[in-house]
């Protein structure tokens, strides 16, 4: 039983360091060849896994192969644009000039249905609407509306929004975040006087957050927490 789960543990700690080196993409992200990966990668640690007759290392010897395998094309992919389209395919348009283009959807294998419920799942009901729709090599569907169908944006109506950045979480479960108040220049005793007019103290904060427009944002966590 020891045995057993020190094994797991060795593999799962092995696969989640794999799966952070190959990038931080999500599955629907994935390029083919990354999917292939993963799933082999998955299969290799299983074995294993489940026999504990299988030495370790005949997992983890072919899943470092693989790695390797999946590195050296990531690089290659960013040296050469042809070997990137022989790898990763180009994107393919399915909508053009607000036409359907019959012949794409046939060899991408996709059917008007599964187009139009693509379509919906970007909020978009009705083909009419749509200018362009490209398939792109991950699988996913951007999509260009025609410009009377495209939502208005400030730049529109020539009204220039104020600048607004990112968000920092400066106190995180009664946690102060470092990294972050020097990211926007303060130290811990500005953040203990601006929490104070909270009636509160930092560490007693669930969360505090500290946007590009200078306000902040806090709750204060709940006193019986379970």
């Amino acid at each position: 039983m020891l045995n057993t789960f020190i094994r797991v543990s060795i593999l799962y700690i092995l696969v989640l360091l794999i799966m952070r080196l190959m990038g931080k993409r999500e599955i629907g992200q994935m390029q083919p060849f990354e999917l292939v990966i993963a799933i082999m990668i998955a299969d290799l640690a299983s074995i294993p896994m489940a026999d504990v007759g299988v030495p370790i290392t005949n997992g983890i010897v072919p899943i470092l192969a693989l790695l390797l395998f999946q590195l050296i094309i990531a690089k290659l992919n960013l040296k050469s644009i042809k070997l990137r389209e022989i790898i990763c395919g180009k994107p393919s348009i399915l909508v053009y000039r607000g036409k359907i283009d019959e012949e794409q959807l046939n060899k991408e294998k996709i059917t008007i249905n599964e187009l139009q419920e693509r379509l919906r799942q970007k909020d978009i009901f009705s083909i009419g609407d749509v200018e362009y729709a490209i398939l792109e090599t991950n699988g996913e569907i951007s999509v260009i509306q025609k410009p009377e169908k495209r939502n208005i944006i400030p730049e529109d109506l020539n009204i220039l929004p104020d600048y607004e950045g990112i968000p920092y979480d400066l106190v995180i479960d009664g946690k102060i975040m470092q990294d972050n108040l020097q990211k926007i220049g303060k130290d811990i005793n500005w953040l203990r006087k601006e929490i104070k007019k909270f009636d509160m103290k930092p560490e007693e904060a669930l969360i505090i957050t500290y946007d590009g427009k200078e306000q902040i944002f806090c709750q204060r966590k709940e006193k019986n927490k379970k």
